[in-house]
């Protein structure tokens, strides 16, 4: 239990260093290009994704097409909007928008999976929107493209994830994974070239830092969910917060406000609360491959 754990904190540092590599480019490169090279440096964790028996053609493959399409689309829009709400905004208030992620899951559950949400969910919906609203405090304070690119990414993460409930565990990891890389690889690549610029030597650093941590942290996170059950890794993510904290004010300069602070506790306490309730009314972790 303790490994998994553990790997599951390797993970999502992982991840966090990962978007530190893409702010630090401070948007000196055009989104499209920054999302497509960190996909192809992402392909390098194929290889240790995929289990003996896997076909290679399974990346871009599944048993149901609709599932890839979806993790494609998705995946690439998670990753333009990530780019564009790191380049514009604090890494701490851009995660704390991306970790309202449980609270759609909830929402669109209901829609599309007929799922029962009693009161103490619909209560930690109710909680985390109040989060954003003293985060945001629209008409208090300007809100920019940042804001609504963030809010996008913890949407598209929020379809991907009740896809994949829709799927159960019948689909493969290779396949999974596969669409998450190459959805951002072609949908990055068509939108890059009309405006494509060849990166300096430094901002090749930063975007192998990039690819190369996100790939690591995709590796990390299939070890730690062979080990222990998903339900245990998924509370992990939120040490994002405390890497997006130092990161932001030791690298980047950012401050944060009472309210700010006050906003952020509510949406990842309300989070958390999703998930350790969904952990105990419903079997959807069971059935559900982590990526």
């Amino acid at each position: 239990m303790l490994k998994g754990v553990l790997l599951g904190f390797a993970c999502y540092a992982a991840y966090a260093i990962s978007d530190a590599f893409v702010k630090s480019l401070h948007g000196t490169l055009p989104v499209f290009e920054a999302v497509f090279f960190g996909a192809v440096l992402g392909l390098v964790a194929i290889p240790f994704i995929r289990k003996p028996g896997d076909r290679w053609h399974e990346i871009f493959v599944a048993r149901r097409p609709s599932l890839w399409w979806i993790r494609a689309v998705t995946g690439a829009i998670t990753n333009l909007s990530a780019v564009v709400a790191f380049t514009h905004l604090p890494m701490a208030e851009v995660f704390a928008l991306i970790f309202l992620m449980p609270i759609f899951v909830t929402v669109l559950s209901v829609v599309f999976l007929k799922e029962h949400v009693g009161w103490r969910r619909w209560s930690a919906v109710f909680a985390g929107f109040v989060g954003v609203l003293v985060v945001l405090r629209p008409g208090f304070r300007q809100l920019g493209v940042g804001h609504f690119a963030a809010i996008a990414c913890g949407m598209a993460g929020a379809v991907s994830v009740v896809a994949l409930r829709m799927a159960g565990a019948h689909e493969k990891r290779i396949s999974l994974y596969g669409a998450g890389v190459i959805g951002p690889l072609v949908i990055g690549g068509a939108l890059m070239l009309p405006s494509f610029t060849w990166p300096t030597l430094h901002q090749w650093w930063l975007l192998a830092g990039y690819g190369l941590l996100a790939g690591l942290a995709g590796v990390l996170l299939m070890l730690a969910t062979q080990l222990i059950p998903a339900n245990r890794v998924a509370p992990t993510q939120y040490s994002q917060m405390l890497w997006a904290i130092g990161f932001g004010y030791w690298l980047f300069g950012d401050r944060l406000d009472w309210p700010m602070l006050a906003g952020i506790v509510l949406i990842l306490g309300a989070g958390l609360f999703t998930l350790v309730r969904e952990d105990k009314v419903t079997g959807w972790w069971r059935r559900t491959r982590l990526v």
